[in-house]
C-alpha cells in the first residue's frame, strides 16, 4: 500500500501539546497518515528502550517507520577512520531502525570533494558492497539501504548515479527526492512530462517491481546555481516542485512507495495535502 508522512515532527505537534516522539504514531494516525521517518542526521542517539517504544506505538498505530542516517557518512573518502565512521554510522542506523520496527534506511552516500568524480563513484559503489557485508555478518542484512538522490553539485547521488548504485543489491532502494532533483536540475521539474520521465528511468534501470516500491522524499525548494539552499513549504506556491503532477503517474501505474515529506516545520500538514492529492487524482 502507499503510505505517507513526515520526516520528524511538525511544528503543530509541538503546538498541540505533544512533547515526545513515542506519541508522534498516534498523532500522524489521527490525521489520517500512516508513515514517520525518524532523522539520525546529527548521530545516533536514540536508545533502545526509546527506539522500541516507539515500535510499539507504530505498530499500534499501523505506521510504517524508516530513519535517515546522519549526515556526515561519506563513502567516497578513503581516509580511513573516516571512512570507518561512515560504516559504524550505516550499521547504527541499520541496527536501531530495526529496534524502531522498520528496516529502511535513508543514506546520503557521499561528496566528491577533491577527488575526480569517477573515482569518487568507484568509491561509493565499493562502500556500499562493503556496508552489506558488514550487515550481513551483523545479523541486519535484511535491512534496506535507500541511497538518496542529491540536490548540490558537490554531492554523488544525481538520478543516474543513484539508480546505478541500487542496480548492484536488490536490498538496495532508491530513495528519490524530488526536491533535490529540481534543485540540481535548476527548476526541471515543471509539468507531469518531467516526472514521467524520471519514474521512466527508475523503471528502466531497476524494473517495474522494484520501481513501484521505491522510498520517495518529497517537498518543494529553494535553489541556487549550486543546487539545494533550503527545503520550503507546499503554502509557498511559487517554490516547486509540485505533487499534483506526480499524483497521478504514482496512481496509474499502481505504485506503493513510502512518501515522505521534508517540508520545513509543515511536514505531516503537507504530507495530509499529498494524500488527498492522491486520492482525489
Amino acid at each position: 500500500m502507499i503510505r505517507f508522512g513526515p520526516a520528524g515532527n511538525s511544528e503543530s505537534f509541538y503546538a498541540q501539546g505533544y512533547k515526545a516522539t513515542w506519541q508522534e504514531p498516534q498523532w500522524l494516525r489521527g490525521m489520517g497518515l500512516s508513515a514517520y521517518e525518524y532523522s539520525f542526521g546529527r548521530g545516533v542517539n536514540l536508545s533502545v528502550e526509546m527506539a522500541e517504544r516507539i515500535s510499539a506505538e507504530g505498530k499500534k498505530h499501523d505506521v510504517a517507520i524508516s530513519a535517515h542516517a546522519p549526515y556526515f557518512i561519506n563513502l567516497a573518502n578513503l581516509d580511513r577512520d573516516k571512512r570507518e565512521a561512515s560504516f559504524r554510522y550505516i550499521t547504527e542506523s541499520a541496527r536501531l531502525v530495526t529496534h524502531l520496527g522498520g528496516n529502511r534506511v535513508v543514506v546520503h552516500v557521499g561528496a566528491v570533494m577533491k577527488l575526480d568524480r569517477t573515482e569518487a563513484l568507484q568509491n561509493c559503489r565499493a562502500g556500499l558492497r562493503e556496508a552489506y557485508q558488514r550487515l550481513d555478518d551483523l545479523g541486519l542484512g535484511q535491512v534496506h539501504l535507500c541511497p538518496e538522490t542529491m540536490g548540490r553539485k558537490s554531492q554523488i547521488g544525481d538520478l543516474q548515479e543513484t539508480l546505478d548504485f541500487c542496480a548492484q543489491d536488490e536490498r538496495l532502494i532508491p530513495c528519490v527526492d524530488f526536491a533535490h532533483l529540481h534543485a540540481l536540475g535548476q527548476g526541471v521539474l515543471r509539468g507531469p512530462e518531467d516526472f514521467a520521465a524520471v519514474l521512466d528511468a527508475v523503471e528502466g534501470a531497476l524494473g517495474i517491481e522494484r520501481a513501484r516500491e521505491m522510498h520517495i522524499h518529497f517537498s518543494t525548494i529553494e535553489y541556487t546555481a549550486a543546487g539545494e539552499k533550503r527545503h520550503r513549504t507546499f503554502g509557498e506556491e511559487t517554490y516547486g516542485p509540485r505533487f499534483e503532477h506526480l499524483a497521478p503517474l504514482l496512481k496509474g501505474r499502481r505504485y506503493e512507495p513510502r512518501i515522505i515529506c521534508e517540508c520545513h516545520g509543515t511536514m505531516a500538514e503537507d504530507a495530509l495535502a499529498m494524500k488527498r492529492m492522491y486520492d482525489g487524482a
